[in-house]
């Protein structure tokens, strides 16, 4: 019933269990009807048997079901799940959410959810105790996972008599639909890869290695059409095994069509781009493909080797995530996972839900655990809602104080630091910046943020608490890790400057030399980034908003080193883990997407003004850098739709801006100064909406209110 995949959505289950409402009137038909229940085990039940990234339970598998039907004469009557309920072992013979799913068609009885059914041979139920866990409905959940579209499997060779691999064309998160026809018993096994060996057979070492694979076993009852219920994978390739009923012999079942169906949350698009600039354009689908594969019902790292919502991505990548969706439900929901891991001692795991313990960084990393204060924080920005603060300020800061309490000398020094980082060794915890530096500069973010925070909720005594503290932190961090003389911090790498840069950590007058240091080290290697995971979106940020975003420009023009176009150019078709691709790393991990927020906030301009948050105040400061002539964005705000689109043409530079209704905006526009501006064919100061002009280092200043303008000035690069 209902379009729902994989559903209900994922929880820690021991705290709080989802459940999903349907409208059923459309399904009851005249006379008797019946209810019947398909359950596998999702990430309740871990067991393994084929790959798994761990293994764990949530005890046996169970179902809670409420049926509330109104009759026309005003009755009311509820049905719910009972002991007189039955059970059965049925078709599903595997199912995990690693390894896997196995239907055997041959077990399904026959009408088994229809009135009529005998199943007095099956079992009674088992009445379980009402779990401790808190049961919550839609406000609560993510938006469902839903399928979206279907990719055609291309064979592209015979391996052996039997079995074939198949291409869908494009990395991305899938549950084949099958049609097949041939005898009962025989099967079709489909294994998901993202890769291919030289010999042309699957390479799952990207994918965590082990085996993993749909299995669906004929009934013999002509056509027959499978689509799995329970597991999902994110691939590009298919490896089709087709085998006969009898080992050694007999007919092969007959595939007659196989589709990737692609899946993922139903959260909407907010954001379109694209420019000039070829390589920009292929290198958004890039990200945005793996954006789309780790969108379920949390943020998950990969959709094949762990499915596992590692936190970090949550607010390093939350810009570039909700330019391109509203996430604002499903950020609520997350936050509900991270309040539910969340230790007694204050410690936010480095993944909610945590299904499994990892251990040390694995664990316990502030560059991670800093989510449960940012994300807040950031959906306060862009919504302009205090309700995420609100609800979980109280966890917020026993995070902020866990973090306080490992701090020596206000220095923490434990985690995974800049992760991926592009270093002499291969990939992993940070190489080139020390991990104390990193740690210690979310500590401080964490506090400030937490002062931010009660502030604006009229807690003013925690207000003062937490700014003394972060200011201390800020001291602490300058004297463990600057260099007064060199101006720069720790190792000079880029992640090392750009963190304290962006985060407001450099001392007065100091902000200069430590932006020029990081120009520098971008020039001295050949315009190649090293930043990792937690660095680089650090990176673009200290450089856009230092006014150098040519060089990131610089940096991602190209590919003949790691990073995006180096990944395009070797075949990638969605971001991988890896800046280098490497086929011991995913091929499918949105954590490194950062350039996407560059490519809304600072190529077309669209930015939110904090001073107004929740869009209600709006900056639009195009950046026109390299080779670039034109770049266009939309953005579907909470107040409506934001566009900015400027074009390059005839010794002109033209800009057109569309803002919602009661909303403000401040365009920044490249002249010089006392250049002509003009708005719609007169001069800019004449329009009606236009409240101000005045000129600034380049650029003039244009103050408006909602509506739309067509801005032109003269232009010279």
């Amino acid at each position: 019933m209902g379009d729902a995949l994989l559903a209900p959505g994922w929880t820690k289950y021991d705290k709080t269990r989802l459940y999903d409402g349907y409208d059923i009137r459309g399904h009851l038909k005249p006379g008797l009807n019946a209810a019947g229940i398909l359950l596998g085990n999702g990430f309740f039940n871990v067991r393994g048997g084929r790959y798994t990234k761990y293994k764990g339970s949530f005890g046996p598998l169970h179902a809670i079901a409420l049926i509330r039907l109104e009759y026309a004469n005003g009755t009311v009557e509820f049905i719910g799940t009972n002991a007189s309920w039955r059970v059965l072992a049925g078709p599903l013979t595997f199912s995990c959410v690693y390894g896997g799913e196995d239907f055997d068609a041959r077990r399904e009885p026959r009408g088994w959810n229809e009135p009529a059914f005998d199943d007095s041979a099956w079992q009674q139920a088992v009445l379980i105790p009402r779990p401790e866990a808190v049961l919550r409905g839609s406000s609560f959940a993510a938006p469902p996972v839903q399928e979206f579209e279907a990719l055609a499997a291309r064979p592209m060779r015979d391996l052996t008599p039997g079995k074939c691999v198949y291409d869908l064309g494009q990395n991305a998160p899938v549950m084949v639909r099958l049609r097949s026809r041939g005898p009962a018993g025989s099967s079709v096994r489909v294994a998901p890869a993202e890769l291919l060996h030289a010999d042309g057979r699957i390479d799952r070492r990207s994918s965590g290695g082990g085996e993993a694979y749909w299995r669906y076993i004929l009934s013999g009852e002509g056509e027959e059409t499978y689509f799995p219920k329970f597991y999902y994978s994110g691939c590009r390739y298919l490896e089709v095994e087709r085998l006969a009923a009898e080992p050694g012999g007999g007919a092969l079942p007959e595939i007659l069509s196989l589709e990737g169906i692609v899946v993922h949350t139903a959260s909407e698009p907010a954001g379109e781009f694209a420019c000039s600039n070829d390589l920009f354009n292929r290198i958004r689908t890039l990200i945005r493909w793996a954006q789309r594969a780790n969108l379920m019902s949390l943020i998950t790292d990969c959709p094949h080797r762990e499915k596992l919502g590692w936190l970090e991505q949550y607010h390093l990548n939350g810009p570039s995530l909700r330019y391109e969706w509203d996430l604002a439900r499903l950020f609520a929901k997350t936050m509900g996972d991270m309040a539910d891991s969340q230790l007694p001692d204050g410690l936010v795991p480095d993944i909610a839900p945590e299904y499994t313990v990892f251990r040390g960084g694995f664990r316990d990393s502030p560059e991670w655990g800093a989510a449960f204060v940012l994300v807040p924080w950031q959906q306060y920005e862009w919504t302009g809602d205090i309700g995420l603060l609100r609800r979980h300020y109280e966890g917020m800061k026993r995070y902020a104080d866990y973090l306080e309490s490992k701090a020596r000398g206000g220095i923490v020094s434990h985690g995974l630091g800049d992760w991926y980082d592009l270093g002499p060794k291969p990939p992993g915890e940070a190489q080139l910046t020390p991990k104390a530096l990193t740690a210690t500069a979310f500590h401080y973010l964490v506090t400030r943020t937490i002062s931010l925070t009660a502030a604006l909720l009229g807690r003013q005594q925690d207000a003062k608490i937490y700014a003394a503290r972060a200011e201390s932190i800020k001291t602490a961090f300058n004297a463990a890790f600057f260099d007064p003389v060199k101006g720069l911090y720790a190792t000079g790498s880029q992640t090392a400057d750009a963190i304290p840069l962006v985060m407001g950590l450099v001392p007065a007058g100091r902000r200069s030399d430590v932006l020029a240091a990081i120009v520098k080290d971008v020039r001295l290697k050949g315009n190649a980034l090293t930043a990792g995971d937690v660095g680089y979106r650090y990176l673009l940020r200290a450089l856009a908003d230092g006014g150098r975003s040519d060089v990131i420009f610089d940096m991602n023009s190209r590919a003949d080193k790691p990073g995006y176009g180096y990944q395009i150019e070797r075949g990638a078709t969605s971001l991988a883990e890896a800046w280098d691709a490497g086929p011991d790393s995913s091929q499918n991990h949105f954590m490194l997407g950062h350039i996407e927020e560059w490519f809304y906030h600072d190529l077309a301009g669209i930015g939110g003004d904090p001073e107004g948050p929740g869009f209600k105040r709006i900056v639009i400061a195009p950046n026109p850098v390299g080779d670039l002539t034109w770049a266009r964005a939309k953005y579907e705000s909470v107040r409506g739709e934001v566009e900015s689109a400027w074009k390059i043409e005839d010794g002109k530079f033209r800009l057109s801006v569309s803002l919602p209704p009661n909303t403000t905006a401040t365009v920044f526009l490249p002249a010089t100064p006392g250049a002509a501006v003009n708005e719609g064919g007169r001069p800019a100061a004449e329009s009606p909406g236009v409240l101000s002009l005045a000129y600034e280092a380049g650029r003039a200043i244009i103050k408006v209110g909602s509506g739309r303008y067509v801005f032109e000035t003269a232009w010279k690069r």
